[in-house]
């Protein structure tokens, strides 16, 4: 463990046994607001301080371990070193755990979110490659017991989507996707491509967290354009035949959502208005942080779509992340929803960028 994050962590160990004591201080008033601030302080600390002890005991018992390599005795030094690899191991984990705790939170990990794709540059292909992007993100949602819904769709001329705008419903949805916002390249031949060339398209893909309300963005209902239409997708007789699809526009900037997927028009306003949230909170938050963003490889949490992230190269099978120069020649599986490999590689990354600036 580097110097600077032990000391890190020496420091936030010894104030959970400082705010042990005030709590044990009888000249502290229960249920007051020192009290309870620091009450959730010691709760917060608490995991971090049990796993930095239990780190200190490994150390103890490695650096006997170590000592027993220097016996005379062949079964001491065979014990010592079977010890040596299992606490080496032990200490490696209890670091990595560690580390994810001294880590801050992103409040919006735990959230449902929405998947936004859309077709680049390469006409129908691109759309294919939509069509299948989404089926890749809806499989893995799946596998990971997250509910799919299709909040509006554009078909591709000849398949796929031009765009598809959808909600992704599960506890932990965005910690998972959160870095596939960008720009995603694929090269293969095309299926109306008759002499064989590859071609390359792009899709956009944008992840945007879901709100629980329409408070945490103020929304003049001045600025907004609410208009109501027939449903164009499927759904039966009552979608096709009533104006429950909604679309709003908000006007200052331009941004429009729809959502005709469910049958009550109220329903649709809801997911509408939460879509919008979302957009403008998007746009915010890449507003503030577009200067940090340029200079962090995975453009976390800014929705950032200028740059390219990812390239899906089918005649080779594997697929490249540019953020992190990690190949992978898993192709179909990938394609087929299996993108915990990627997505943890990314998730790590990311974790280091965090501890490279704790100990800046």
């Amino acid at each position: 463990m580097k110097d600077s994050i032990r000391q890190h962590l020496e420091k936030l160990a010894d104030r959970y046994e400082e705010v042990g004591r005030l709590l044990a201080s009888p000249d502290l008033e229960g249920g007051s607001a020192e009290f309870r601030d620091l009450s959730v302080e010691y709760a917060r600390l608490q995991p971090l301080a049990e796993r930095l002890r239990a780190y200190r005991t490994f150390e103890r018992d490695l650096a006997a371990a170590r000592e027993m390599l220097e016996d005379e005795d062949l079964a001491m030094r065979a014990l010592g070193a079977e010890e040596q690899d299992r606490l080496t191991a032990a200490m490696s984990a209890a670091e990595d755990g560690l580390h994810a705790l001294l880590l801050p939170q992103d409040p919006s990990d735990q959230r449902n979110i929405f998947l936004e794709i859309r077709a680049g540059t390469g006409g129908d292909e691109a759309a294919l490659f939509a069509g299948d992007l989404f089926r890749m993100y809806a499989r893995y949602a799946e596998s990971k017991g997250f509910g799919v819904e299709i909040l509006s769709e554009s078909p591709g001329e000849h398949g796929g989507y031009k765009e598809i705008i959808s909600r992704i419903v599960g506890r932990g949805a965005f910690s998972r996707l959160k870095f596939e916002s960008g720009v995603h390249r694929v090269q293969r031949v095309p299926t109306t491509e008759a002499q064989g060339r590859i071609h390359t398209s792009t899709c956009t893909v944008a992840i945007l967290p879901e709100f629980d309300q329409i408070a945490d963005v103020t929304l003049n209902p001045a600025d907004l354009r609410i208009d109501t239409y027939r449903s164009s997708g499927a759904g039966g007789q009552h979608v096709n035949k009533t104006d429950s699809a909604v679309r709003i526009t908000h006007l200052p900037t331009g941004i429009v959502v729809e959502c005709q997927d469910e049958r009550s028009q109220h329903k649709n306003r809801a997911r509408a208005m939460s879509l919008l949230q979302a957009r403008l909170l998007a746009a915010e938050q890449e507003k503030q942080q577009s200067a940090q963003a340029r200079s962090r490889r995975l453009q976390v949490g800014t929705g950032d779509r200028s740059e390219r992230i990812r390239t899906y190269n089918f005649p080779q099978g594997r697929v490249t992340d540019h953020r992190i120069n990690l190949t992978l020649y898993k192709l179909p599986q990938l394609m087929s929803g299996e993108l915990d490999e990627l997505l943890d590689a990314l998730a790590h990354e990311h974790q280091a960028e965090l501890l490279a600036e704790i100990e800046a």
